[in-house]
């Protein structure tokens, strides 16, 4: 070891043995960052989804949940409505929506996804590998349709983590993804454009299931 390496490790040695007092020791402490959430989470999720230029629609039942899908559809004229979870397309086809098409996702208009988890105090979307088709899905349609339960919302980030880990263990999916909002970026002369590396508009349907 050269003899300048070897003098600024001693100099560390030496600081680590009488190591400097913390300047303010009432500021460590294992409370958390971020208050408590005071306002109803359903409430906070839809506030901070939509001041991203997300779209949320609140529905009491399936039935309301496929109608309100059935309108958007019609009123939008998407033509291309792709979904590929058994679990959601008989759940539409039960209430009364089947118009799902048969062509690949890239030449669809909407793609229609469940989701892992809601954090509000975000406004977040958490998808995973572990959904159908879970790395594409959700990105590569002009348009993203997240369907989720009000039970399936947390406040923060570090509770959806928890959530996760509980849920898979030591299987975590191979991708976890936090989506906020339509796809931004502001790379190009720092203005900000919508829907560039992913979908132009993002709209969470949250239903009392």
């Amino acid at each position: 070891m050269n003899s300048s390496k070897e003098n600024i490790l001693s100099k560390i040695r030496k600081a680590l043995e009488k190591p400097v007092p913390l300047p303010f020791p009432q500021a460590e402490n294992n409370n958390d960052i971020y208050l408590p959430p005071t306002d109803d989470l359903t409430v906070m999720f839809a506030q901070n989804f939509t001041a991203l230029l997300g779209k949320f629609a609140y529905c009491e039942n399936h039935q309301e949940l496929a109608q309100q899908l059935k309108e958007i559809v019609a009123a939008r004229k998407w033509k291309e409505v792709y979904c590929v979870e058994d679990g959601l397309k008989y759940l539409f086809q039960k209430n009364g929506f089947s118009d799902f098409s048969t062509r690949p996702l890239a030449e669809c208009d909407v793609a229609i996804t469940s989701c892992e988890l809601l954090v509000a105090r975000t406004g977040t979307m958490v998808l995973s590998s572990a959904l159908p088709e879970g790395r594409t899905a959700s990105v590569y349609a002009p348009v993203h349709i997240c369907i989720a339960e009000s039970s399936q919302i947390v406040y923060d980030v570090g509770d959806a983590l928890e959530h996760m880990k509980e849920k898979y263990g030591v299987q975590l999916p191979s991708m976890i993804s936090f989506a906020t909002g339509p796809s931004r970026t502001a790379d190009i002369e720092k203005t900000l454009v919508v829907g560039v590396h992913g979908p132009k508009e993002v709209y969470c349907f949250l239903a009392d299931l």
